[in-house]
């Protein structure tokens, strides 16, 4: 097995809707429930058919905002998409991933113009010490499931609540499909939120994410995903898990993601 998903087939219809079949693997496997895939190759899968999707020379991806709007089930689903506001400068595309007759994800990408912004280049999120020299971090591995033990994870440092951690996967979105680099990390995106739990194992809560908003001020490169995360608890059954994302060239955006707290064996 080396993919997260293998194709079956891709349509487009007369409006340039497409519509792709996929059979998730494995290696696509979740952490909550082992009959669910993981959020994060449910992510990458939805950035590889964004990435082929009418490309445009002119211009990329700014912000991907998906919900989850249920257990995201293993197996067969099929992924649609389209431009829901076309446009010269941006354009709004809507993906949907569907399985056994339901809706499980919704995602919208603003798509936007470039241009040579180099005279007002300016960034404020700090680089962070590279892969190269950390540590091997096994912690990660007190997560069950495919995907989990399908990655790498090295970090400096952390602690319940914060932290540094760098990810990499051997592994393609696609069987017999190259993996662009933007669809490779962004495949990865989601583990933030379980690399700085503030509870130790075995957790006492549940925490699952609700959303994942992903922004990019440029586009990553590389095969290292670094997530500089903090979590937060709120009082009244909600949290929050919002993270710098890093390549090995430095800081490329932003990720938010919204929790659901719930005590576990009750």
């Amino acid at each position: 097995m080396t993919a997260y998903y293998q194709l079956i087939q891709r349509e487009v219809d007369a409006q340039g809707c497409v519509t792709a079949h996929y059979h998730s693997t494995n290696l696509a496997q979740g952490a909550w429930n082992a009959h669910e895939q993981h959020m994060a190759p449910a992510t990458g899968i939805i950035c590889a058919e964004l990435d082929r999707f009418s490309p445009r020379h002119d211009m990329r991806i700014g912000r991907i905002s998906l919900d989850i709007l249920g257990l995201i089930p293993a197996g067969e689903f099929e992924i649609i998409t389209q431009v829901i506001r076309p446009g010269k400068t941006i354009e709004l595309i809507e993906s949907e991933m569907r399985a056994q007759g339901k809706t499980c994800i919704v995602a919208r990408t603003w798509r936007m113009m470039t241009q040579n912004s180099q005279s007002v280049k300016g960034l404020e999120d700090a680089d962070v010490t590279g892969p190269e020299t950390a540590p091997i971090w096994d912690g990660i591995r007190q997560w069950p499931g495919g995907y989990i033990q399908s990655i790498e994870a090295r970090s400096h440092g952390r602690r319940a609540g914060q932290g540094i951690v760098w990810l990499r996967t051997q592994h393609d979105m696609v069987e017999g499909e190259p993996t662009a680099d933007f669809v490779r990390l962004m495949g990865m995106v989601d583990t933030a939120n379980g690399i700085v739990p503030r509870q130790d194992w075995p957790f006492g809560w549940g925490f699952p994410n609700l959303d994942l908003q992903i922004h990019l001020h440029r586009l990553p490169q590389g095969q290292w995903l670094g997530l500089e995360t903090v979590q937060q608890y709120g009082a009244d059954g909600v949290g929050l898990s919002s993270s710098v994302l890093h390549d090995v060239h430095g800081p490329f955006g932003r990720s938010e993601q919204i929790l659901t707290l719930r005590p576990l064996g009750t």
